[in-house]
């Protein structure tokens, strides 16, 4: 058995069987990524590739409240003050692990119990096995905060039925085990009183076709399947502006909601993040899709935006950013090309 030694380690391994099993360990902060934690997944996951007794790795959260909230934005709002490197150097690694899962060579099994956000999804619903409870609640929140959905987000929602990628990606919203079903987010649904035997389970060796067919139900009915009409109607729009305009013009209070949701984001993440998510469904591979989106969130560290809504969200909490620009308008089309330019020799992303 191998397993680590520190009591309060961030990421714990352990591999006695044929499933080798993550858990991210930081469950006081919702197991949030750091950047020695990406590593050091992307160094097991390496080594059990390899390793004829491991036939398949499962990914977990420690404690109740989900699988992985995301990224350590406190860390990325300080070193885009700062003007630093550091948050560049995580995503590098980070964006090359959301790669390494999409292709693993073994069953990836990810619990998505709980909270499953932005760096979350990227542990996560690249996977070949993807599990979602009634607690489940998975989500793109960047434009909230000033930034783009990163870690493979924008191939997902791309790739999602008709507009509805569009519509998570712009609104950040948070959907449950049956629209994450929809969107092809996740594959089975598991209530979560169930997720400790179907884990001893594979732990004990059993087959995983036939132990995810004891365990698998149907989820309760989700909003999004209802609301498709509109939000294929809105969201094939041109301009976010126009979206807007469309969602308004439905007469139809979640549409409504849904407009005045996207009034609140950042204007230049909003613009950017449309251009993003169309251009990732032309790309193709994720990992074409990737090498964008490296040199997006690293444009964005020069993006007042990003300091501003990391401030206003998780620092002061005051939840009243002041964008810059403020409005959609004011934003150009040069403002968010800048955002797509190459980053220069050696320092693209390279997969």
């Amino acid at each position: 058995m191998k397993t680590d030694d520190p009591v309060n380690d961030t990421v714990l391994f352990a591999a006695d069987g044929p499933t080798a099993v993550i858990t991210l360990n930081r469950p006081k902060a919702l197991n949030a990524l750091t950047h020695p934690m990406v590593l050091r997944i992307s160094e097991a996951l390496t080594a059990w590739a390899g390793d004829p007794a491991v036939t398949r790795v499962l990914i977990r959260g420690a404690g109740e409240r989900g699988l992985c909230a995301g990224g350590d934005i406190r860390a990325i709002h300080d070193d885009a003050k700062a003007a630093g490197s550091a948050s560049a150097d995580f995503w590098r690694d980070e964006y090359r692990l959301n790669a390494l899962i999409a292709r693993y060579p073994k069953p990836y099994v990810a619990l998505m119990d709980g909270i499953v956000m932005g760096g979350g999804v990227g542990v996560s619903a690249h996977g070949s096995v993807r599990i979602v409870t009634e607690r489940s609640r998975v989500a793109m929140p960047e434009t909230g905060i000033g930034f783009v959905p990163d870690v493979g987000g924008t191939h997902l929602l791309g790739r999602a039925p008709g507009q509805l990628g569009t519509h998570l990606a712009l609104t950040g919203a948070a959907v449950g085990a049956a629209d994450a079903l929809l969107c092809d987010l996740a594959d089975h649904f598991v209530p979560a009183g169930r997720l400790a035997e179907l884990t001893a389970e594979l732990l004990a060796g059993a087959p995983l076709r036939e132990t995810l067919a004891r365990h698998t139900g149907r989820p309760a009915p989700g909003e999004l399947a209802e609301r498709r009409g509109w939000i294929d109607r809105c969201y094939r729009a041109d301009t976010v502006e126009e979206i807007v305009e469309r969602l308004f013009g439905e007469g139809d209070p979640a549409a409504k909601e849904a407009a005045e949701t996207i009034l609140a984001k950042s204007p230049t993440s909003l613009k950017v993040t449309l251009a993003a998510v169309r251009r990732a469904r032309e790309l193709g591979p994720l990992e074409r899709v990737l090498v964008q989106e490296y040199r997006v969130s690293c444009n964005a560290l020069r993006s007042p935006d990003l300091v501003e809504g990391i401030r206003a969200q998780v620092i002061d909490k005051d939840r009243a950013p002041r964008w810059s620009p403020a409005t959609l308008p004011e934003v150009t089309g040069d403002d968010v090309a800048r955002f797509f330019a190459p980053l220069g020799e050696g320092r693209e992303l390279d997969l």
